[in-house]
């Protein structure tokens, strides 16, 4: 009996090549055709924007493609573990593999490295490409496409709450007293009835509070409205309630994204959604490895049986559960009704063990 983990090395070098050009084959198709479909609905608002051009259309493919590898990279190792599994099944070298005593776990193991080798590329763009490319492309689509505000750590669509007052703004960049507002809006309260709404262009940190400018004042009592040069206000609203009231886990790496729980756990500001994404950064690079192992139900099987196809289904059904259940597990996180660990590691942990029954069941 061969009790070593890998079969030969010729056939583990052989199983390897094909499942590492078949994923990424898929990967490049599923990536081609998406960003097409993706520029042919957007390019039309970005052209309409005046000065943009074919610049700026080559800059919006360039923030979506690694959108695109990132979310469906696990999907292709899936699409390419399947494409695999069935050609060797159909070319009867898996059953030439088991004839020699090769036993399924040893046949999918060499798959299994290869896709933990996908899986650590795939954490290491997420972190060096992806998270830039998400807030950037935010930033970028909350200026309407058009010039985005020079400075450092911007954000879009930021929302603050003073006392019965709602603050929007825009686009926040700058850190500590630096930090700069651009597009705010107070909507002033008293006893939750509106009162007044404030719109400035421009806000800045001054002693005292905050610098609007330029203001338009609207009365909601008496319906008219007013404009002033400048309007101080806020004094007690720090810097980092505006910087820290949306941290967007898609846009940070995962030592940012620990380092803004920190500071938020300091200011006594909940944290379960944040560490269910923070936890989820290594989880969701780590599915690929499931892939192949949720794919072996295809690479057994006579294939005169008739039975490869359905084969073939069973793994893509596993494989499409697996995104289902973490999709629905991160939701749960978010929503606080899973612990933050469970949300992120819950699937992956489930259907292992679902591939493993399957596995051993079928074919141990």
């Amino acid at each position: 009996m061969n009790l070593s983990f890998f079969p030969s090395r010729p056939i583990a070098l052989y199983m390897a090549r094909l499942f590492i050009t078949r994923s990424l084959a898929m990967l490049a198709a599923l990536v081609v055709v998406l960003m097409t479909l993706d520029l042919l609905g957007n390019s039309g608002d970005i052209l309409a924007v005046p000065g943009n051009g074919d610049a700026e259309l080559w800059r919006y493919v360039g923030l979506r493609v690694p959108q695109l590898i990132n979310r469906f990279l696990p999907f292709s190792v899936l699409l390419g573990a399947l494409i695999t599994l069935v050609g060797l099944n159909q070319n009867s070298e898996i059953v030439s593999m088991k004839a020699a005593g090769i036993s399924a776990h040893q046949i999918i193991a060499p798959l299994i490295l290869t896709a933990a080798l996908f899986a650590a590329a795939h954490f290491a763009f997420n972190e060096r490409i992806v998270t830039r490319a998400n807030a950037a492309f935010d930033v970028w689509e909350a200026a309407d496409w058009g010039p985005v505000p020079e400075g450092s750590n911007v954000q879009s669509n930021v929302a603050v709450v003073r006392g019965d007052d709602l603050i929007f703004v825009r686009q926040v960049s700058g850190h500590g007293d630096s930090v700069r507002l651009t597009g705010v809006t107070v909507y002033e309260r008293e006893g939750g009835t509106m009162r007044r709404i404030v719109t400035a262009e421009q806000g800045q940190r001054v002693p005292g509070g905050w610098r609007l400018s330029p203001v338009t004042l609207f009365n909601v009592d008496t319906g008219q409205q007013g404009r002033m040069a400048a309007l101080t206000f806020g004094p007690d609203i720090r810097p980092d309630q505006f910087t820290l009231a949306r941290v967007d886990p898609d846009e940070q790496s995962f030592g940012t994204l620990r380092q803004s729980i920190s500071e938020l756990r300091a200011v006594n500001r909940p944290v379960e959604s944040l560490e269910a994404n923070l936890w989820r950064k290594i989880a969701s690079p780590m599915s690929s490895i499931l892939m192949p192992l949720l794919g072996a139900v295809a690479a057994f099987g006579l294939a005169r049986s008739g039975q490869v196809l359905v084969r073939a289904v069973i793994g893509m059904a596993l494989g499409f559960a697996y995104f289902v259940a973490d999709n629905f597990a991160l939701a749960m996180g978010n929503f606080g009704a899973y612990p933050p660990f469970l949300a992120a590691w819950g699937p992956f942990l489930l259907f292992f063990l679902v591939g493993e029954t399957v596995l051993i069941r079928t074919e141990e």
